[in-house]
């Protein structure tokens, strides 16, 4: 059974929001502020947290950050901004998802067990072998990966989206479809795309400013190209050199 830390100093909220995860089959631990939703974390590990934004003293993203400092806890942000900017700060320092006040219970629950689901690999594909492009080495089974033999530091859902572009590359993939595939949503606000494919270029791209392996296809979405010259290069550099000069006529 799941434990679902619920962190929202409006005890209104925090009781529907209890009472709504409870009836899903949660166990749910509640904090009203940004130190005692640390405490609780550390006691016992949530599966999930759902995080108010606007919190008193320590904010929503302060915790946050530390909550990802110590591992990879999904992290489902609430707030009632209506700033696109807050939302995609948000998911810059980690979160998976925000949901914007008001907003509806039931949602709420199902959001809560799409990342679960995801996080146990269910509905997913079979891990199958694992995949190798533009210098990126990508193991779903055991949930790992490299660049240039340089391990990789990804949330869930960044391992996830860099796994469905690799499984299609050279396919261009629209912000809809992605949300659908990675995400299970049929609805949600598509910035959660962009501001994830933002910080997986950070990780595997030499410039993110310049990328070439996540290229942006514009008016259509993302596509994952391997640089020809990189397999390229590897596949000189496994080979015996031919000779020069009159050695090689």
């Amino acid at each position: 059974m799941h434990t679902i830390l619920v962190v929202d100093d409006d005890p209104t909220v925090a009781e529907v929001v209890t009472a709504y995860l409870e009836r899903a089959g949660f166990v749910v631990d509640r904090a009203a502020d940004g130190p005692e939703a640390l405490r609780l974390a550390e006691a016992r590990e949530p599966a999930l947290v759902v995080l108010d934004l606007m919190l008193p003293g320590m904010d929503g993203l302060d915790v946050c950050r530390r909550l990802r400092a110590r591992g990879p806890v999904p992290v489902i942000m609430l707030t009632a901004r209506g700033d696109e900017d807050d939302r995609i700060l948000g998911l810059e320092v980690g979160a998976d998802d925000y949901v914007t006040k008001p907003f509806s219970p039931r949602e709420l629950v199902l959001r809560v067990e799409s990342v679960l689901r995801r996080g146990r690999g269910e509905q997913t594909p079979s891990p199958g072998p694992a995949l190798r492009l533009g210098g990126i080495t990508l193991d779903r089974a055991a949930r790992s990966a490299e660049k240039n033999g340089r391990r990789l530091s990804l949330t869930l859902r960044e391992f996830e989206l860099l796994a469905h572009l690799m499984r299609n590359p050279g396919v261009a993939i629209g912000r809809e479809q992605l949300m659908h595939d990675v995400w299970g949503w049929e609805f949600g606000d598509l910035s959660t795309v962009t501001v994830h494919v933002r910080r997986l270029r950070g990780k595997i791209e030499d410039d993110p400013a310049r990328p070439r392996l996540i290229r942006t296809v514009w008016g259509v979405g993302y596509r994952f190209d391997a640089p020809a010259d990189a397999d390229a290069e590897a596949d000189a550099q496994a080979e015996p050199q031919a000779p020069t000069g009159a050695e090689g006529r």
